[in-house]
């Protein structure tokens, strides 16, 4: 494939403040690229200014719906180095997600080069405050001109870059969540495991009404007997019953998700007992009952952890804790952005240093 171009731009944007950065609207100078053509593989790798994507109207994407994403975050730790959090299990995870809509597998290393040297190009745009990142945005879609329905021979490959401001700027609270027992996002054996542009689309409406009748979120329930949890919004799902740390176990429905990974690989290092397995959402509430559901919480790039503080399902509604931010989600919390920060011990590998 060859060495990584480099284009620089000629005038720089201005880099906002950290206090002014929002999530998604500002983006940095340059992104890298590359191409897919049958026959020639993955080519020309190269970083160039941001600019607009130009396309055929009949490529591809628009109308079969073949796109893949990602998202990463890098942070500004805390003796003024860059630190990108699990970039290589993201780009993994990217080709996994390829496999479900047939875009051709990328080779991690050279994705993994680029994003690297994309990032040193673009430092000076990584923030420095509290709670404040980069975020990373990987995406590839189709680009052959072609009204059929098959799959597409030409595609593209970007990495953009985005300075974005804390999650929790008004504050680590707990959130309401709608139990949804009518929409369906995904079911074994179709999309729910893959990023997909589709499998977002497909979490709208719920979320939509939910958001209408004062909640914050949607809990999927499985496609199926639509009986058993498998993650909430776009986030992972954990629940504190009893002395447990339990999570739904992978079924093919629902995304394995990095933070989840970290999560599950931290937990017994915290003296907690972290299992995976069918949860019935009734199995919930009559936890509930017998004061054993301690802890709810989501888990994802964005938010890292999401506090849930109420439940609603057809009708019925608990609260979580007293709707207080739980022992286990602040230390879970505390531990994976202290590794990103460079201020807890990053025993597993975690970050890449720019």
């Amino acid at each position: 494939m060859g060495e990584i171009a480099l284009e620089l731009v000629k005038d720089h944007k201005p880099i906002p403040a950290d206090d002014a950065l929002g999530f998604g609207k500002v983006f940095t100078d340059h992104m890298f690229v590359m191409d897919y053509e049958e026959g020639k593989g993955w080519i020309n790798p190269r970083i160039v200014p941001f600019s607009s994507v130009t396309m055929s109207t009949a490529a591809a994407v628009l109308h079969y719906g073949q796109a893949i994403f990602e998202g990463i975050k890098a942070f500004r730790t805390k003796d003024g180095q860059v630190a990108i959090y699990r970039a290589l299990d993201h780009l993994k995870r990217l080709n996994n997600s390829a496999k479900y809509v047939c875009i051709p597998e990328m080779d991690v290393d050279i994705l993994h080069k680029g994003l690297k040297k994309l990032i040193e190009v673009e430092k000076n745009w990584v923030p420095k405050s509290k709670g404040t990142s980069l975020y990373i945005r990987p995406f590839v879609f189709a680009t052959e001109s072609y009204l059929g329905v098959k799959v597409a021979g030409k595609y593209s490959c970007y990495i953009i870059l985005s300075p974005v401001g804390s999650y929790y700027s008004a504050g680590f609270s707990p959130i309401r969540i709608k139990v949804e027992d009518y929409y369906v996002r995904a079911i074994k054996g179709g999309l729910g495991e893959a990023k997909t542009s589709s499998n977002y689309a497909a979490s709208l409406a719920a979320s939509n009404q939910a958001q209408k009748e004062g909640f914050t979120q949607v809990l999927w329930l499985d496609g199926v007997e639509k009986k058993y949890v498998e993650e909430v919004g776009t986030m992972n799902i954990f629940f504190v019953i009893g002395d447990e740390l339990v999570t739904p176990a992978l079924n093919g429905s629902f995304l394995n998700g990095i933070t989840r990974q970290s999560i599950l690989k931290l937990a017994p290092t915290l003296g907690l007992k972290a299992v995976e397995r069918r949860i019935p959402i009734e199995e919930l509430f009559e936890a509930h009952a017998k004061g054993e559901l301690k802890e709810v919480f989501g888990s994802g790039t964005a938010a890292v952890i999401s506090p849930v503080g109420e439940l609603s399902y057809k009708g019925k509604n608990i609260v979580i804790n007293d709707n207080k931010v739980g022992p286990v989600a602040q230390l879970l919390f505390d531990q994976i952005t202290g590794i990103q920060q460079g201020l807890v011990e990053d025993k597993f590998n975690w970050l890449d240093f720019i």
